[in-house]
């Protein structure tokens, strides 16, 4: 079966129409990148698959409210990502969080994680706890500051700020764990 290829433009207004084909194109274009964004947030890919089926209703109910600022699918990208953040309040309780008393700064690593592969730093970053994970992604990779993110997920800019710095050196350490079993597999 021939996947049909239709503009956004087209999406958008069969989506706002209830049209169920267009839902269902929108989402055959759109959910390889969007299941990508909900893997960064999850432990494991049902989790990410349920995030984002959850996004995907989400984008289907208020698809009549985008309104044309910014891309289509970086309105759909931000239904994900605060899809990804709802689960993980759901969740809080049973989740590593450091509380504010026993927060530390650490030093940024100056660890350069562009040399790992896309799918060994994924691999990576779904081992982190889910506290460090979602600080990692939300100020790494979507670009919130500590602020937005303490005002987001309830917690201290300073904890925001401690959750990433655990979380980078974690990453650091496991990449080079990584590293030295590549190169010792390699090396005889």
């Amino acid at each position: 079966m021939k996947l049909t290829q239709y503009s956004i433009d087209e999406l958008l207004e069969g989506c706002k129409a209830g049209n169920r084909k267009m839902q269902e194109a929108l989402y055959k274009q759109t959910a390889a990148k969007m299941m990508a964004v909900c893997m960064r947030y999850a432990k494991n890919r049902m989790e990410a698959e349920d995030t984002l089926q959850v996004g995907y209703i989400k984008v289907f109910q208020k698809v009549k409210e985008y309104r044309g600022d910014g891309s289509f699918e970086g309105w759909i990208r931000r239904i994900m990502v605060n899809t990804a953040i709802e689960s993980y309040r759901k969740n809080l309780k049973a989740m590593n969080v450091v509380p504010i008393e026993d927060a530390y700064e650490q030093p940024a690593t100056g660890f350069d994680f562009s040399r790992l592969g896309m799918q060994d730093l994924m691999k990576v970053i779904q081992k982190l706890a889910d506290g460090y994970r979602l600080v990692f992604n939300m100020y790494i990779i979507e670009g919130y500051s500590h602020k937005e993110i303490a005002e987001t997920l309830g917690i201290s800019e300073g904890a925001s700020k401690s959750q990433l710095s655990r979380a980078r050196a974690i990453l650091k350490e496991e990449i080079i764990r990584m590293e030295g079993i590549n190169y010792a597999t390699h090396a005889g």
